[in-house]
């Protein structure tokens, strides 16, 4: 079963792209800090600090996106992930996945700006249009071709 989660909060710090044989990884941290009512005033809780990662295109559209100190929303994959630190203890830290991530509106405004893709009718016509043009190239089996003709004949 698959932990999904969100969270809102502030970057921590500006994105690390990386790139590898399968595209790109980005990383970075956010913090997220209650906010509650204690006698009249409001106080600050204990900030939650979650290193996020996305993949491919999520990957490099956050990191010409998002920057340190911007609000965000990220949705996404809780994960653990356990390693051993530089004195050899284990260390376990909470990995949030995204697979969804925005500037949180609530808190100022942004703008949006679509990635031009190559459409997908294009490529089904073109794929259509060599289907076509390969079967008009093959060669027609002759007495295929004169049981179709007699078939129109005797329709007419």
């Amino acid at each position: 079963m698959e932990a999904y989660v969100h969270i809102t909060g502030y970057v921590g710090a500006d994105v690390e792209l990386r790139t590898n044989s399968s595209g790109g990884v980005a990383s970075f941290r956010v913090a997220s800090t209650p906010r509650y009512r204690k006698g009249g005033d409001w106080v600050d809780g204990n900030t939650t600090w979650l290193t996020v990662t996305c993949w491919r295109s999520l990957a490099e559209h956050a990191a010409k996106s998002i920057r340190k100190g911007d609000p965000v929303i990220v949705i996404g994959k809780l994960r653990t992930n356990v390693f051993k630190g530089e004195d050899g203890v284990l260390v376990e830290r909470l990995i949030l996945e995204a697979t969804t991530l925005g500037h949180d509106l609530t808190r100022g405004t942004s703008m949006f700006s679509r990635v031009e893709r190559t459409s997908v009718a294009d490529d089904t016509e073109s794929d259509e249009q060599a289907a076509i043009a390969a079967a008009e190239a093959q060669p027609r089996d002759p007495a295929v071709a004169g049981a179709a003709a007699a078939s129109v004949g005797s329709a007419g």
